[in-house]
């Protein structure tokens, strides 16, 4: 793996697999201005590779946090309008990681709280260590949630849930995540994490990457919109698919009893 951007967010490459990675361990991976651009910018490099990333693994370092949260110590000093522009650029980091074509896991090993929360809200895919707690609490700093969390936590675990847990700003363990639906798999520890999140985007990468990345448009377009609305993007991507090459190489090999041979 050969690192490609420097803190305090770095980018590795693993053939067609990225791993991003927020790098403040001493602040908890905490989210500031500066990291917020970092990861928009992140994500911006990998979406101009194309095809050639098939998959992306999110994660912090140190350890003990995936993103403990936004950067207090910083937010104490912002105005209203400085903590309005913060929120916009908390919003749009989320929204170049939930936009990014291909499948994004977000690896959580430690604490996933407010605005980390709220960027592994963002991802396709919550897989996390048995040692993680996840929660939004704002509410004990007289704040809400500003980077999306009143709009996809409510989408993954339900409205009442996603209202307990944010009015009452409290934690909760791996256990409680799983059965909520936050967390789609648990680990013992970060290396059984990081290869089960690699495993995970191996198995994607197999697959029709136009297809994919079709479905992950209209899975992300869709949620949170009427029945009739979703089901039209739904009509659309179908009919998008046939116009690629994958689509007549799926079926052809399907009909022929053979492996199919996508393109990049």
């Amino acid at each position: 793996m050969v690192n490609e951007q420097a803190e305090p967010v770095r980018i590795e490459r693993d053939g067609a697999v990225a791993i991003v990675t927020v790098d403040r361990p001493k602040a908890l991976n905490a989210l500031s201005a500066e990291v917020l651009r970092a990861l928009i910018a992140a994500f911006a490099e990998l979406t101009d590779d194309g095809a050639a990333v098939r998959g992306v693994i999110l994660t912090g370092e140190g350890g003990r946090a995936f993103i403990a949260g936004a950067d207090i110590r910083a937010m104490s000093e912002l105005s209203a309008d400085d903590a309005t522009e913060l929120a916009r650029l908390g919003h749009e980091a989320a929204a170049a990681i939930e936009a990014f074509p291909a499948p994004v896991i977000a690896a959580v090993d430690g604490f996933a709280l407010g605005g980390g929360l709220e960027i592994a809200l963002a991802c396709d895919l919550i897989y996390a260590t048995d040692s993680s707690a996840f929660g939004q609490p704002e509410v004990h700093l007289g704040l809400i949630p500003g980077f999306g969390g009143t709009v996809r936590l409510p989408r993954l675990v339900g409205p009442a849930r996603a209202r307990e847990l944010i009015y009452t700003g409290r934690r909760i363990d791996v256990d409680e995540a799983v059965a909520a639906g936050l967390v789609a798999k648990r680990f013992p520890d970060r290396a059984s994490l990081l290869a089960g999140a690699r495993e995970t985007i191996d198995a994607v990468a197999a697959n029709s990457w136009s297809a994919v990345a079709l479905a992950k448009r209209v899975l992300t377009d869709a949620a949170g919109t009427p029945t009739e609305r979703a089901s039209a993007l739904e009509i659309e991507g179908f009919g998008d698919a046939f116009r690629t090459e994958d689509m007549r190489e799926g079926v052809a090999a399907f009909l022929e009893k053979r492996e199919p041979r996508f393109g990049a």
